[in-house]
């Protein structure tokens, strides 16, 4: 069967560069990174390495990032070491968007719990936050303040520094959950006002199971994990110095092809948008039209022109050989409709069947006519047309 992957958004492919790196450093180069003797020293050369490489595509210092084990993991870090500090200072006040990721949006719940207020700030029509949205929703003990900086579903792009303006002008630490955003767009941490924010490797075509932190200099932040004295005493643990040569490797290959690729995946997104609203009109698009990344491309069926099981659709795509997502959480069996979309004002039926498209570097207009031709026939299968 011809397969088509296009969920990179969920995760992409590791490059054969890439395990290529990885590989000494599982065999015969696998010292502890702590280790005092040659060994040890080998594989801390590789770790410094791996960071420097990280920090410079990133525009800042080494000192200033730290390895984790994914996203998650540096967004529970952010939130829940802040959480700690902001405590000591009278503060208890935390605001995020209701279109976050759940990787952000359960650590704040769970904080609820232990005496914290979490303000959830609407976004708008394209699921973007508005400074003015944040600004409203600041009070004297506000202290942290997340937004993310690509939606993960929709692919919108936040204002981020003006929304870190907002945040320093009164007095808050400022997060963005930059996950779906390194590589996709340009941005410097230092320009954009951010004090900390999160990293995957393998959103990048690295490796699974590895994240970065950005930690800005000066930022009073409490250890997620207490142990040993590794990552420079932020985060203990034996490091993991092959996940760590292969993100960096991953990040090597970003900064040399990035550009081109994320130019490519741009054209890409205009021909089949085109395609699918000429083909489909009852289509709708999600996220926003311009401030928006390449590689993401959102459509929901309009449960006012057609009545269609989001779940059987996916399903049968899946048949068909194409791999995509809703962008919805599946639990227990039953399709849940995304907490972003209905926050962008989209109805259930409507949020429930959706598809989201998410290119890669390899992907072609021959995958993408592929799509067009087999979700028409899936669309004649389980659709049902309305009289208007």
């Amino acid at each position: 069967m011809h397969r088509i992957y296009l969920d990179h958004a969920a995760t992409t492919p590791l490059r054969p560069e890439v395990f290529e790196a990885m590989r000494p450093y599982f065999t015969e180069k696998f010292g502890n990174a702590s280790s005092i003797h040659s060994y040890g020293r080998e594989s801390r050369a590789a770790l410094d390495e791996s960071r420097s490489v990280i920090a410079k595509a990133l525009g800042v210092s080494s000192s200033e990032i730290f390895f984790v084990s994914s996203g998650t993991e540096a967004n529970n870090f952010a939130i829940k070491g802040i959480a700690m500090k902001m405590k000591e200072e009278g503060k208890n006040h935390i605001i995020t968007s209701k279109a976050e990721h759940h990787a952000l949006l359960e650590p704040c719940t769970f904080l609820r719990g232990y005496g914290f207020e979490v303000t959830f700030v609407d976004v708008d029509e394209f699921g973007m936050v508005h400074p003015e949205q944040l600004r409203n929703s600041m009070r004297e003990n506000t202290g942290f303040v997340s937004m993310m900086y690509v939606n993960n579903e929709v692919g919108t792009i936040n204002p981020i520094q003006s929304l870190s303006t907002v945040a320093h002008e009164h007095g808050a630490i400022f997060h963005t959950d930059a996950v779906q955003a390194f590589g996709k767009i340009d941005f410097n941490l230092q320009e954009s006002g951010i004090d900390l924010a999160s990293f995957s490797a393998h959103k990048i075509n690295g490796p699974k199971g590895i994240g970065a932190m950005y930690i800005k200099k000066g930022t009073k932040i409490e250890n997620l994990l207490h142990g040993g004295g590794q990552e420079r005493g932020r985060r203990a643990g034996t490091e993991n110095v092959p996940l760590a040569v292969g993100f960096a490797k991953a990040v090597e290959l970003l900064v040399r092809e990035g550009e081109s690729v994320n130019r490519r995946m741009g054209d890409l997104k205009i021909q089949f948008r085109r395609m699918l609203n000429e083909k489909f009109p009852f289509l709708l698009f999600n996220g926003h039209p311009t401030d928006s990344v390449s590689h993401v491309l959102n459509v929901s069926f309009d449960s006012e022109q057609i009545e269609i099981d989001g779940e059987s659709l996916l399903f049968n795509l899946d048949l068909e050989g194409i791999a995509v997502t809703s962008g919805s959480a599946c639990t227990s069996g039953s399709m849940e409709p995304s907490h972003v979309l209905l926050a962008m004002g989209r109805d259930i039926q409507t949020a429930k069947a959706t598809i989201r498209f998410s290119f890669g570097k390899d992907t072609s207009e021959a995958d993408l006519s592929f799509v067009i031709e087999k979700l028409e026939s899936v669309i004649k299968k389980i659709g049902r047309l309305k009289r208007l």
